[in-house]
């Protein structure tokens, strides 16, 4: 189990302290409900801008399970400083809470921002979704599913758009019907979809971002490691190859010898690369 939470430790660290002067923090934000639960958000914007700004938007790991938005508070801070909105996004966790409850809530953030895009300075049309691990695989699922292939939930805001416009992808699971999986992996996976792989094969193809791409969807950076030893890097490769097939703009930094999740100076270049990847497709992008 130490293995499902090395990778967004890495990457996410909870902040003491205050926020920079020139930031305006708000926490904890409802931003929606799920099965009468509360859902929450921290949000942070520049005291001022110019105009509505590009969002970015973190989902933790922790295999569905666990974790916190607020290891990801720092990220939005710093980002703000790049010309961004922040967001760090929480969610129900299994197994109380199965498939596809942390898809409807995530789903529900990106509809809450676009609803309230004015009041918090975002330009609605350029949000992107970046994840680590589990989070990954769900800020893909927001890059790759449209309305109609449903699981929007009842959140809230049913009349906004889910899709986001870019995804980056730290190690995360793209198709849950193989075979491959490591049993550390498998567990997190059954406790996710409620029961067994071999007798949820259903489930586990309506829960992976692979089955649902198509032309139009967000572009994607995919970043993994060859010696994973929760996600087969095997798993990026597919879902490149699906977004290729599709003609969806995407790339894939596959790092030798890297386990699930990394340290410096690999950890501080893949995050030049993520930011990089949203001015890309974020920043640059004309309306």
């Amino acid at each position: 189990m130490r293995l499902a939470f090395l990778a967004f430790l890495l990457c996410a660290v909870t902040i003491q302290g205050k926020p920079p002067d020139d930031v305006v923090f708000e926490k904890d934000v409802v931003y929606g409900k799920g099965a009468g639960e509360d859902l929450k958000l921290n949000i942070s914007r520049p005291k001022e801008a110019a105009g509505a700004l590009p969002c970015i938007v973190f989902i933790h790991g922790g295999g569905w399970a666990a974790g916190t938005k607020d290891g990801h508070t720092q990220q939005t801070w710093d980002v703000v400083k790049k010309g961004y909105v922040g967001v760090t996004v929480g969610y129900r966790f299994a197994p109380k809470h199965r498939f596809p409850a942390q898809v409807e809530d995530v789903k529900c953030s990106i509809r809450f921002l676009r609803a309230n895009a004015e009041k918090y300075g975002i330009d609605k049309d350029r949000i992107g979704a970046v994840g680590f691990s589990a989070g990954a695989h769900l800020s893909m699922m927001l890059g790759a599913m449209d309305k109609a292939d449903g699981l929007e939930g009842e959140g809230g805001n049913p009349d906004q758009p889910s899709k986001v416009n870019a995804v980056v992808s730290w190690f995360g699971p793209t198709d849950m019907t193989t075979k491959d999986w490591p049993d550390a992996s498998r567990k997190l996976i059954e406790q996710f979809v409620g029961g067994p792989k071999d007798e949820k094969e259903d489930v586990c193809r309506k829960a992976s971002p692979i089955t649902y791409v198509n032309a139009g969807d967000a572009p994607m950076l995919l970043i993994q490691g060859t010696k994973d030893r929760l996600v087969p890097y095997s798993q990026a490769y597919l879902m490149i190859d699906a977004l290729n097939k599709a003609g969806v703009p995407g790339r894939l930094d596959m790092i030798v010898g890297a386990d699930h999740g990394w340290g410096n100076p690999e950890l501080q270049r893949t995050a030049d690369e993520t930011y990089a990847f949203f001015d890309q497709y974020l920043r640059a992008r004309k309306k």
